[in-house]
């Protein structure tokens, strides 16, 4: 069973119909019981880092999927829940720790001449060849994007695919069972429901 969280930060229809799509029974849930008990768990969202942290610590979510992460199960952030993977962000006004599940922070985008902040659309990967989760995509493959902040992770080791918008950006991440992707791959077509049936079959 795969639990998708739902912890108010929207972006679940879309991620379950995606899901259900490719043959997958998910359940939507904030209960940590169901959880604790899922196969896998995806954390969706879109919206501010801050705010979802605090509907993360408000529904005791964020211990939660410390543990969950800590335990082996396999563990997907997509957009905000990438973001929220990581321990701190610019866009949090006081500074909110995230759940630190890798390490590395979000920073906003610099200002370009020509380029529009939020980053919206398709935008094509390079890809790690050892990626789990993006196993059979092809190089320069397009995905949909929509954020104003990017991810800078840590370690290069853990970076799955980048892409270019302004600057390098980490697209992709994974580490043992964590995994997580800044773009959506439920609004990126087939290639996003591969990358999904590949999160899915780990």
């Amino acid at each position: 069973m795969i639990a998708v969280v739902d912890y108010d930060a929207g972006n679940i229809k879309s991620v379950e119909k995606a899901l259900q799509y490719i043959g997958e029974k998910p359940v939507i849930t904030r209960e940590i019981s169901q959880i604790n008990k899922a196969d896998k768990v995806i954390v969706p969202g879109v919206g501010a880092f801050e705010d979802a942290m605090g509907k993360m610590n408000r529904y005791h979510l964020t211990e939660t999927l410390r543990k969950v992460a800590a335990s082996g199960t396999p563990i997907m952030g997509i957009c905000l829940g990438l973001q929220l993977f990581f321990e701190r962000s610019d866009e949090s006004e006081h500074d909110v720790e995230g759940l630190g599940l890798l390490p590395g922070e979000i920073v906003r985008f610099p200002e370009k001449e020509g380029y529009k902040i939020p980053h919206m659309g398709w935008n094509s990967l390079k890809i790690n060849p050892s990626s789990r989760l993006l196993k059979g995509i092809p190089e320069d493959t397009y995905v949909y994007f929509v954020h104003s902040y990017y991810l800078q992770a840590k370690h290069e080791e853990d970076v799955a695919a980048t892409t270019d918008y302004i600057v390098n950006v980490h697209a992709a991440v994974e580490h043992d069972n964590v995994f997580a992707t800044q773009f959506h791959p439920e609004k990126s077509g087939d290639v996003g429901l591969e990358i999904l049936k590949n999160f899915a079959s780990i």
